[in-house]
């Protein structure tokens, strides 16, 4: 049953609507906090009734009246992704609830086993308009612009769930999604831009790795009448290499968009390339095992908070393990929210020095980027870095065949790439620079495009 034919439902929907897309523009930085108060003070409320929240707080003597905004946030106890995995499926939503009135969603599972959740209608609702609003900062319009999403559309993934399960074709039954063209990420990517090819968007959407193929096969002749006015990225870290192969292949821009299944939307790039965090959908706190605080420029990990929505709450959750960059800074777009620096990667996919020393993903993805700028030359296709140990690591490269004779030889290409790897991790560790024919996915049964950064080593 479609749930938007249910009048209170609509109506809900429907305010959220016309409130939430336009919050970060309309409302100062003080109207945004005292949202997030509120917002905070709701969803500790409901917490309290789903049993996973309502054993933790009780053993940390919190109730939800301690909570009366933001300020308290630090009173409540983390919530880790062991946490989740390992607990009943009924203890993440509150007793009594019907189930099946609920979305089972799961992760990847590119980090080891999966974690499963549970969503409602309204959340996923909630992060389709911080969709809508991340087009709409980049001049896009969901109902009239021709959008290709290529998303995972596994069963029970969240893409899956929100987008083809729930969103669409309830909001179908009002009015003509035509302009959406949906694909699954696990396509043949031939197939897949033949499909584009024919419905020629204005924006095309997904991960770094399937755009980055898509890329090349546009390089290669295909999809010749693909002329997207913007590009969206989300899922995995973005290189500065991939960035601009991607938009020199497609002659457009790209932005970047930030979350995740268990709280997406996060942040996102304005047109001026700074990552905005949706400060009224989530909060955002920066720890570091041996600080309480986080100053600018300094590297923390990432504990966020859903501030909407039911089924499994999500309240300083430390499970994406990504590391972030502290700012200060002030963007002079529009909105009113706060900045994140840069998104580091997953702590899972630092490189770990013999010394222990742990170097984020960032600090070398841009390496390939670097020497090709420096030697004026784009013949690599794609990289993959792979720490097989504390003292190896395998950096692959696949080199475009039609290039192989112009410019730089490839001899000199990895004899550079050696030399920066070696500058920026050190000498202590072997660097093996090795030509492959192409990039497999070393993670079992995932349909999504390799990581660009994978660690063998245990942290």
């Amino acid at each position: 049953m479609n749930v938007l034919y249910n009048p209170v439902f609509f109506t809900k929907v429907a305010k959220a609507y016309l409130l939430d897309i336009n919050r970060v523009w309309k409302l100062n930085e003080e109207k945004i906090k005292k949202h997030q108060d509120k917002a905070l003070r709701n969803t500790i409320k409901y917490a309290y009734t789903v049993p996973i929240y309502h054993q933790k707080y009780k053993k940390a003597n919190i109730h939800p009246n301690d909570i009366t905004g933001i300020k308290d946030i630090e009173k409540l106890p983390f919530i880790t992704k062991n946490d989740l995995r390992n607990a009943k499926l009924e203890d993440l939503i509150p007793k009594g609830t019907n189930e099946k009135k609920l979305l089972r969603v799961s992760t990847s599972g590119s980090t080891g086993r999966s974690v499963s959740i549970y969503s409602d209608p309204y959340t996923v609702f909630k992060t389709f308009m911080g969709f809508i609003r991340t087009i709409k900062e980049h001049d896009i319009n969901w109902r009239k612009n021709r959008m290709t999403i290529i998303s995972d559309q596994s069963p029970e993934s969240a893409e899956e769930a929100y987008f083809s399960r729930v969103t669409l074709p309830s909001v179908n039954s009002f009015f003509s999604m035509d302009n959406i063209q949906s694909l699954h990420v696990g396509e043949k990517p031939e197939k897949m831009i033949e499909k584009i090819n024919k419905f020629n968007p204005e924006m095309i959407g997904g991960y770094p790795g399937i755009l980055k193929i898509l890329a090349i096969l546009k390089r290669q002749g295909k999809g010749e009448n693909i002329q997207p006015r913007i590009i969206s990225s989300s899922g995995s870290i973005l290189d500065q290499y991939t960035r601009e192969y991607i938009e020199k292949s497609f002659n457009t821009k790209i932005f970047d968009m930030y979350g995740a299944t268990e709280c997406s939307p996060i942040a996102f790039q304005c047109k001026k390339g700074n990552y905005h965090v949706m400060s009224d959908f989530s909060y955002m706190e920066l720890v570091e095992y041996d600080k309480k605080c986080i100053s600018p420029g300094d590297v923390g990990n990432l504990v966020i908070t859903r501030l909407f929505g039911k089924g499994t709450p999500i309240i300083r959750y430390t499970g994406l393990s990504d590391m972030i960059t502290a700012t200060d800074r002030k963007c002079d777009c529009e909105m009113n929210t706060p900045l994140i620096e840069k998104i580091e990667g997953r702590r899972v996919d630092c490189i770990i020095l013999p010394d222990c020393k742990i170097i984020p993903p960032s600090s070398f993805t841009g390496i390939p980027y670097k020497v090709m700028h420096r030697l004026k030359t784009d013949k690599i296709q794609q990289f993959q870095i792979i720490q097989q140990s504390k003292k190896e690591i395998d950096v692959l490269i696949v080199i475009d065949n039609k290039q192989r004779n112009i410019g730089p030889k490839t001899d000199k290409i990895f004899n550079e790439l050696k030399k920066e790897f070696v500058k920026n991790i050190g000498k202590n560790i072997e660097i093996n620079i090795k030509e492959v024919e192409k990039i497999g996915n070393i993670r079992e049964n995932s349909v999504t495009p390799p990581p660009v950064v994978l660690s063998k080593v245990k942290q």
